[in-house]
């Protein structure tokens, strides 16, 4: 039985994993469980699946939780980055599933690879931010880091078998979400709820407005390039609206091997969690007679300049993925709440790039500090209309 430690518990990815573990508790045992302010969902994960330790974000989730439970089988409840870190490295945990969203959940992953844990990856951003140091720490600790994002896991599941000197390209597919033939001009009115509407996956707020600006591309160009050890200019992006295919290898004799299925994050859970076995899951089969047809198309990078950003950032390296990533984070969250016009996204991560100086990634807490720079930055562009700042 495989210990299990989930970063991220109470998020989409996390809520998946759990129900795969549920659907196959032989197999699992829940161990810890870190999660964000959450305490009403994440009271229910404990009561149901009995970790030793918890870690929520705030001093006042931690409060609300332990009022919730009010049972003798209250586990060690623990508060903030500290927390997270030590539900990261327990030492019952066999796999830590690193399932929070954006640079909050770097620190903790790492820890994790250091202190010798199989990685079940779905936190696309420790990669983005910190891609060598963390695979160098990978190699060092010689654990494994399994790939979640769908992209990503189709991907490692065509390359099984195969090393990346027989690979000629990587294709990501999109499904191009809820603004796939917007005009620039509807772009502009977008609104947070109408962005929201992602016409295949449920995931949460954060990655569905990536999915709208075509951000989460970027940053899984980043990530694969990482991950798979290729050049961005060697990494494709088309866009396929089914959500069927969901990324394809094409290999030096021209042979091109593909991944389908319907879009269900459990299926590349399922596969990180015990990989390289696969677990029977309860779904409905895939039908391509239902389906009909397959169809791709380039993405317009007018349309969605994002995109075009992650391959710049790709290109420059160093510490310029941070900087994305972080300004990218901030111009969401400004979105979500009203401050910020949907074009002014890239607009926020394109004027905060041209600001920064990128220097080769040497250490976890420079990342942190060009984390925080950028987010500062992107933040005074929101607040002073997204134009640059002396």
């Amino acid at each position: 039985m495989k210990g299990l430690a989930i970063l991220g518990s109470t998020g989409s990815i996390g809520r998946n994993a759990l129900s795969v573990v549920a659907e196959h508790p032989e197999e699992f045992r829940v161990v810890g469980l870190a999660a964000g302010r959450n305490a009403a969902r994440l009271a229910e994960q404990v009561q149901h699946f009995r970790p030793a330790v918890v870690a929520v974000e705030t001093p006042e989730a931690a409060a609300e939780l332990k009022a919730r439970l009010k049972t003798a089988a209250t586990p060690d409840i623990l508060v903030g980055q500290e927390g997270a870190r030590t539900v990261a490295t327990l030492p019952e945990a066999d796999l830590v599933l690193s399932a929070m969203v954006g640079a909050v959940g770097l620190a903790p992953t790492y820890a994790a690879i250091r202190a010798g844990k199989d990685v079940a990856l779905a936190n696309k951003e420790t990669l983005v931010a910190a891609g060598s140091l963390v695979m160098q720490a990978v190699q060092e600790h010689g654990v494994a880091l399994i790939p979640v994002d769908s992209e990503h896991s189709a991907i490692f599941q065509a390359m099984h078998g195969h090393s990346k000197e027989e690979v000629r390209s990587l294709w990501l597919t999109a499904s191009g979400g809820p603004f796939r033939t917007w005009s620039r001009e509807q772009l502009a009115a977008a609104t947070p709820r109408e962005a929201l509407r992602h016409p295949n996956w449920a995931m949460g707020a954060k990655i569905t407005i990536d999915s709208a600006t075509m951000m989460n591309k970027a940053l899984e160009v980043i990530e694969a390039a990482v991950l798979f050890g290729l050049p961005p200019e060697r990494i494709r992006v088309f866009i396929h609206p089914q959500s069927i295919i969901h990324s394809l290898v094409e290999f030096v004799d021209g042979s091109v091997l593909a991944q389908l299925g319907w879009p269900d994050m459990r299926l590349p859970i399922a596969y990180a969690l015990t990989y390289p076995r696969r677990l029977p899951l309860n779904g409905e089969p895939l039908d391509l007679a239902r389906v009909a047809r397959l169809t791709f198309e380039p993405p317009d990078l007018e349309r969605f300049p994002a995109l075009a950003l992650g391959y710049e950032a790709a290109a420059i390296g160093g510490t310029m993925p941070a900087v994305l990533n972080a300004a990218n984070e901030v111009a969401v969250a400004a979105f979500l709440a009203g401050r910020l016009p949907f074009l002014g996204i890239p607009r926020v991560v394109a004027d905060t790039m041209a600001a920064h100086q990128p220097e080769p990634l040497a250490s976890l807490e420079q990342v942190l500090a060009v984390n925080d720079w950028a987010r500062d930055r992107a933040d005074r562009l929101v607040r002073q209309g997204t134009g640059a700042i002396s």
